[in-house]
C-alpha cells in the first residue's frame, strides 16, 4: 500500500512540475489554454435581496438568454477539455427550463463534452418543491450520462440571522426543508453531492461554528469565505462601509480558520494570511482554464474583475479565448488590485493543479498519504 501511495504521488508530482513550467510559459506569452472549468450565470433573477449582493438589482426587463443560446455556446470545440460546469444565478431554479437545459448538456457528454465530470448548481433553496422536483429530473439524466450533480446551498446562519441576511421571510425554514428533501434524493441517487456555501459578514461572524456543526451533522461539505467587494459579479462596491469587518470580527475569523471545524487546508492558509497581513499570495488560472459568463452572454476571464472579453452572441468563444484582450489579461493575472484580497475558493481549486508549483509545495508539507486524501476529497483528481 505504501509503495502504491509513493508511485501515485511521484507521478502526480512530475505532472504538476510540468504544469508549472507550462503555466509560466503561457503567462509570459499570454497564450491560451483550453477551459477546464466554466461558470454560467443562467439568470440574474433572484428571490432573495441579500445585504452583500446587488445582482438582484439588475432590471427585470434584462431578459435571460434562451436555452438554445446557452447550448450553442457550450457546443464548441474550445470546451472539449471541460471538466466542471458551474450553474449559478441569481436563482437558477427560477428557470422552468433548467431541467431541459441540463438534459441537453448530458447529451453533449457523449459528443462535445467527453471530459465533463460534474455539474454544480448553486441555489438559495427557498423554492423547496421546485428545487426538489427539478433536481430529481436532473439527477436522473446525469446519472445516466455518468455525471456527478453537486448542489450547493447558500446558507449564512441558522435561523433568524439567515433570514435577515437574505431578506426573505421564513427563509431559514424553507432552506432547511429543502436540504432535508435533498438528502433523500442523495440517498436515492449515487451521483448527488450536497454542500453549503457561506458568505461571512459582520452579521454572521459569530455563527460559523454552528454552520460547521450543522454541515457535519447532515453530511454536507462547506465553502466558508469572507464576503468579496467587487465591481464585477456582485456589483457591491456601494456596500463597502456596511460590510467592513471590525478588528474583533477578524480575530473571530482567525480563530475559526485555526480550529478543526474548518477542513479546507490550502484555503485555510490563504485566508489566514489575508486576515493577518491584509493581503494574500496564491496561484490563479482565471482566463487560462476558467471563465465566467453572465446572463447577458458577456464572457469574463474572472468573475471579480470588471473585464469583459466580449459577448458570445457576437463572437465565438473559440475566438474570445485567443483574443488580444484575453492575452493581455493572462499576462496581468495576479497583479490586479482584486487579486490581493481574493477569497473566492473556486478559483483556487481550478488554479492549484494548473499552476502546479504551489500544489507541489502543499504535497511536501502534507505528506504523501494526507495529500492524496486532500487531492481526491477536493475533486482535484479530475484535473490531472
Amino acid at each position: 500500500m505504501e509503495a502504491a501511495y509513493s508511485n501515485s504521488v511521484s507521478r502526480l508530482a512530475v505532472r504538476l512540475l510540468r504544469n508549472g513550467l507550462r503555466y509560466r510559459f503561457l503567462k509570459l506569452t499570454g497564450l491560451s489554454a483550453l477551459p477546464e472549468a466554466l461558470s454560467i450565470e443562467v439568470t440574474h433573477r433572484c428571490i432573495a435581496r441579500c445585504v452583500m449582493c446587488n445582482i438582484w438589482k439588475i432590471p427585470a426587463d434584462v431578459n435571460d438568454l434562451p436555452v438554445e443560446d446557452w447550448l450553442s455556446f457550450i457546443d464548441r470545440a474550445v470546451f472539449r477539455h471541460l471538466k466542471e460546469l458551474d450553474v449559478t444565478g441569481g436563482e437558477p431554479f427560477l428557470r422552468d427550463d433548467l431541467p431541459e437545459m441540463m438534459k441537453s448538456i448530458c447529451a453533449l457528454k457523449a459528443t462535445r463534452l467527453r471530459q465533463l465530470k460534474s455539474v454544480a448548481i448553486t441555489t438559495n433553496g427557498f423554492l423547496t418543491d421546485k428545487v426538489l422536483s427539478a433536481t430529481r429530473r436532473i439527477a436522473t439524466d446525469m446519472k445516466a450520462a455518468g455525471l456527478d450533480l453537486v448542489v450547493v446551498f447558500a446558507m449564512d446562519a441558522i435561523g433568524e440571522i439567515h433570514d435577515r441576511i437574505r431578506n426573505v421571510r421564513n427563509g431559514w425554514q424553507r432552506l432547511a426543508e429543502t436540504i432535508d428533501g435533498m438528502k433523500e434524493i442523495r440517498r436515492t441517487f449515487g451521483n448527488v453531492i450536497i454542500g453549503l456555501k457561506t458568505t461571512i459578514l459582520p452579521m454572521n461572524v459569530d455563527e460559523l461554528d454552528g454552520i460547521a456543526r450543522f454541515a457535519d451533522h447532515h453530511g454536507l461539505f462547506t465553502i466558508i469565505s469572507p464576503c468579496i467587494i467587487t465591481q464585477g459579479r456582485y456589483g457591491n462596491e456601494d456596500l463597502r462601509d456596511t460590510l467592513q469587518f471590525s478588528r474583533a470580527d477578524v480575530q473571530k475569523m482567525i480563530r475559526f480558520y485555526e480550529s478543526p471545524a474548518f477542513q479546507w487546508r490550502y484555503h485555510r492558509r490563504a485566508l489566514l494570511d489575508l486576515l493577518r497581513t491584509g493581503s494574500l499570495h496564491k496561484p490563479c488560472s482565471a482566463g487560462f482554464n476558467y471563465f465566467f459568463v453572465r446572463s447577458t452572454g458577456d464572457v469574463h476571464p474572472c468573475p471579480l474583475i470588471k473585464k469583459t472579453l466580449g459577448n458570445f452572441k457576437e463572437e465565438t468563444m473559440d475566438n474570445l479565448v485567443v483574443s488580444k484582450a484575453a492575452r493581455q489579461f493572462r499576462r496581468r493575472i495576479g497583479t490586479f488590485t482584486e487579486c490581493g484580497t481574493c477569497t473566492e475558493p473556486g478559483l483556487e481549486r481550478y488554479a492549484l493543479p494548473f499552476e502546479g508549483f504551489h500544489y507541489v509545495r502543499l504535497l511536501r508539507s502534507l505528506g504523501q498519504k494526507d495529500f492524496l486524501t486532500f487531492h481526491t476529497h477536493m475533486g482535484l483528481d479530475k484535473y490531472i
